[in-house]
This record gives C-alpha cells, structure tokens and sequence, in this order.
C-alpha cells in the first residue's frame, strides 16, 4: 500500500510524522507522494482539510485517515497516545471505508462564460469586503427569496458541527446525502424579508445565488479564500464526488458531537 502523510508543521506534529514513516516503510508500505492511497493527516481539523484540498483530485482512490496533536477534532480519529496501535492497524489490516458527501460548489462569471468549480468538505461562504450581499435565492430552478445581509453559509453535513453551528445551523449526520444554507446576520425589517432559519437540500435540489447590487465578493472554500468580480451566479449542489475516510475502529459521530461540545460535567447526575 502507498501512503502519504501531511503534517500540521509544529515539532509535535513532525516528529510524529517522522515516527509513522519510519515504521510503516519498514514495514514495506511505500511512501508515495503522488498517487497514495492512504493521506494520514497529523494535526487538527485545518490540517486535515489542508490534506483533503491536496488530494481532491484523486478521490476515488485515496482514502483519508487523522492523528490528532491539538484539540479533539472531527476529521481525528486517532491520538498521539495511540500511535503504535494505528501503526500495526494500517499495516496489518486492510482498513475499511466510510464515504460522506460533499458540497460542490460553481463560480460562474458574468461575461465569456468562464467558471470555477470546487469541492468542499465543511462549507462554503460567500461575503463582500464592503456592505451587504444581496442575491437572488432559487432553490430547483425557481425563485425562493431575496437575501440581503453579511453573508451565506452553504455546509455539507460533515461540515454542519463547524462555521454553520456558530451560526445556528443544525447538526446533520454525515451519512444524510444533503447540503445546508444558513445565514449570517439577515436584514429582517418591514422592506426587506428572509425566511430567517437554515435550509436543508436534498441532493436533487439546486441552489442558485444571483448577485442583485454589487458582483464584487470573498468566497470561502473550507478556509481557501479568494476574491471574486463579476459573478454571474454561484451554484450549491450536493457532488457527485464524495470523501473516503479509512476506519480501523468504530468512531461515531454522535460521540465526536458529544465529545467536542458537551463537558463531562453536564453528563453527571
């Protein structure tokens, strides 16, 4: 098996890395930049979406699998502690797959037809450096509502527990093939109206946001942002393509959900 491994670049983070390549290579894995089939992410969440934008390219055939070195992540399943055990898992067990969804994401431009089109593992977030945005919602080719406020959050359900909760989203489980829209701070007064809660698509379901006043705006893939001009319309849509995470012991995500944001205090009686 090949396998790459990406580091968060602090000396934890590195000597870990350098542990993990020095074992699993004698243990005659093959380090393989290029095409790997397993990208071990060593670091937090950032680290792994660093990883995931790395290898996007090739997600039929790479699966993805972390070590923590912060804070409890989502995208971590193992922990510094744990070393050893994973490295006998990876090279002694063939690992099984877990595939969550994605968020697809198309810039189009508003002459010659230029467009951009990107994958998202957490979210998508579209804002403008002056003012208010204000577009166009259509959800499945019609008209929904105009938005007008500081900006959209449009989260896959693996990206649901990050940006999009601190918004009020709603926790989705992975599993659910959907993709969420949720404001930040909407103007809500006697002209101007917005339905003022997260809106959950099926995958069958388009979302089209069309720029109404200005086409200026900073889009936000995971933590990748770039300023856009002369949008036409960004389109949101669940992917076709979809995340292959590498388990080699059960993790669930209602206990990642409860690890990270509920305190053991709150579950003493």
């Amino acid at each position: 098996m090949k396998f790459k491994i990406v580091s968060k670049g602090d000396e934890r983070s590195n000597k870990i890395k350098a542990t993990m390549k020095q074992y699993l290579t004698e243990f005659d894995l093959v380090y393989d930049k290029e095409t790997p089939d397993l990208v071990i992410s060593v670091g937090g969440d950032g680290t792994f979406l660093e990883a995931f934008h790395r290898y996007v390219h090739r997600l039929e055939h790479t699966a993805f699998v972390g070590v923590h070195t912060g804070h409890l992540g989502f995208y971590a399943d193992w922990t510094p502690d744990e070393l050893e055990k994973l490295i006998i898992e990876i090279a002694k067990t063939p690992f099984q797959v877990v595939e969550y969804p994605l968020l697809e994401v198309t810039i189009r431009a508003e002459s010659g037809g230029k467009e951009d089109r990107f994958l998202a593992l957490n979210e998508a977030m579209i804002k403008t450096a002056d003012g208010s945005v204000v577009f166009d919602v259509d959800i499945k080719g019609e008209h929904f509502e105009t938005f007008r406020g500081d900006g959209l959050c449009v989260s896959t359900p693996s990206g649901s527990t990050a940006y999009n909760k601190a918004l009020g989203g709603g926790i989705i489980h992975p599993s659910l093939e959907v993709i969420q829209l949720t404001e930040m701070a909407s103007i809500n007064n006697r002209v101007f109206r917005t339905i003022g809660s997260p809106l959950i698509l099926p995958k069958h379901h388009t979302c089209l946001l069309k720029p109404v006043v200005n086409r200026s705006f900073l889009i936000a893939i995971d933590h990748f942002t770039t300023n856009y001009t002369n949008v036409k319309s960004i389109q949101c849509r669940v992917a076709e393509e979809r995340v292959r995470f590498a388990r080699f012991k059960p993790f669930p995500f209602w206990n990642r959900v409860r690890d990270s944001f509920v305190s053991e205090d709150d579950n003493r009686v």
